[in-house]
């Protein structure tokens, strides 16, 4: 399917790519590059980057995304300090950290976004600090160790609405993951949570306010939602472009229901502009 004229006139195609320099300096993953983020252009200039640690091969194959798929390396001690130096020399005062799942490790992986974390605080201590993990296969000791590192905002995306999930994010479970997010208010409740989704894989509107209800009932404060665009030709195609005026609906909609902030749009996506949603 042809982008829409309301996608097309919003790409950056163009911009400085500063940032391409900082990540090879001390050879850290995106993912921005990795997940082909059609704002990584926008995102790049400004400069800010959402950084992907535990590697760039994922154990899981969601449907969506273009992140390799396979049998990961073991984890890299080095890897938060170099995060944390990447940060620090970009000048970024909030940073988003992500990760590939990682079912190999028995504790999905927390321990690295813990010494993440760590290594942000020390070298960047005034900046904050948002986290975007995996299910951790719903783990609560693993969520409990990333809430108690303190980061500001705790994103956990649901991506999709449930009747989806089997197509769409094989693998995961719609219930798991607001499980996490009512977990993670349950053990620090001054964290701001976070969920985002993507619509025009099929969806319907109702449902698409169904998974709002259900997110804010466990307590989740900002949600974003956004276009899918297919990152690649062995992702799952788009069914529907959905309208400008549709995201607004659900902006509007989703704001009354009480989130604290929502951004609503075709180019929306999880971390894009993370900093003035927590502000």
């Amino acid at each position: 399917m042809r982008l829409p004229k309301w996608i097309k006139d919003k790409l950056v195609v163009g911009g400085p790519d500063n940032t391409k320099r900082f990540l090879q300096k001390y050879k850290v993953f995106t993912v921005c590059e990795e997940a082909r983020c059609p704002n990584r252009k926008y995102c790049f200039s400004k400069p800010t980057a959402t950084f992907m640690i535990l590697g760039n091969v994922c154990t899981r194959g969601c449907a969506f995304c273009s992140i390799s798929v396979g049998i990961p390396n073991g984890v890299d001690p080095t890897e938060p300090e170099r995060v944390a130096l990447a940060a620090k020399e970009m000048g970024l005062k909030y940073v988003v950290v992500t990760s590939v799942t990682r079912d190999d490790l028995d504790d999905g992986g927390a321990e690295q976004f813990v010494k993440t974390i760590e290594k942000i605080k020390y070298y960047l201590p005034h900046a904050k600090v948002e986290v975007l993990t995996p299910d951790f296969r719903g783990a609560e000791d693993s969520i409990k160790k990333v809430v108690d590192a303190g980061p500001n905002v705790f994103n956990h995306n649901v991506e999709t609405v449930p009747r989806l999930y089997s197509s769409i994010r094989a693998g995961a479970d719609y219930k798991r993951s607001l499980h996490i997010l009512r977990l993670v208010k349950y053990f620090n409740a001054e964290i701001f949570t976070k969920s985002g989704l993507m619509v025009g894989l099929g969806e319907k509107f109702d449902e698409v306010i169904s998974v709002m209800e259900d997110l804010k009932n466990v307590g989740c404060d900002i949600l974003t939602i956004g276009q899918y665009l297919r990152p690649s030709k062995r992702n799952v195609m788009v069914v529907d472009y959905i309208k400008p005026d549709v995201f607004e609906r659900y902006k509007d909609i989703a704001l009354k229901m009480g989130f604290k902030y929502v951004a609503s749009g075709p180019l929306v996506r999880s971390s894009m502009n993370a900093e003035q949603m927590y502000y």
